[in-house]
């Protein structure tokens, strides 16, 4: 029977990558569902054999272990260089996108806000 080995909602391509990676070079039989059209299915691999699931959850839990140490140097050195990613960074990066989102946001406070404001009228 299958059984789901890693949930892909939020995990970087890269991660994904190499968790694909390692399975694969285990030998390790598995197939990947997609997120679907809309995004409402189960994005996860998943194993055929359930006999498996003890060695690919140690894997990948080790794989976890080390990227989790890895990622935290990094940032600490982007952060020691004064490098790291800022909002600021963010906006500038896109900043039509921040421009309709923060639209976005101010229209729909405004039209939740606006009945309750009219009341005492």
């Amino acid at each position: 029977m299958p059984t789901k080995l890693f949930a892909l909602n939020g995990v970087p391509d890269d991660e994904a990558e190499d968790v694909r990676a390692l399975l694969t070079a285990d030998e390790i039989d598995f197939y990947e569902t997609p997120a679907g059209n809309w995004g409402i299915s189960v994005p996860a691999i998943w194993l055929n054999d359930e006999t498996q699931l003890e060695k690919a959850r140690s894997l990948i839990d080790v794989y976890q272990r080390e990227r989790l140490v890895r990622v935290r140097e990094e940032y600490a050195q982007l952060q020691r260089a004064g490098r790291q990613r800022t909002i600021i960074d963010v906006i500038k990066e896109n900043p039509l996108r921040f421009a309709v989102y923060l639209a976005a946001i101010v229209a729909i406070i405004y039209f939740s806000t606006k009945p309750f404001m009219d009341i005492g009228k």
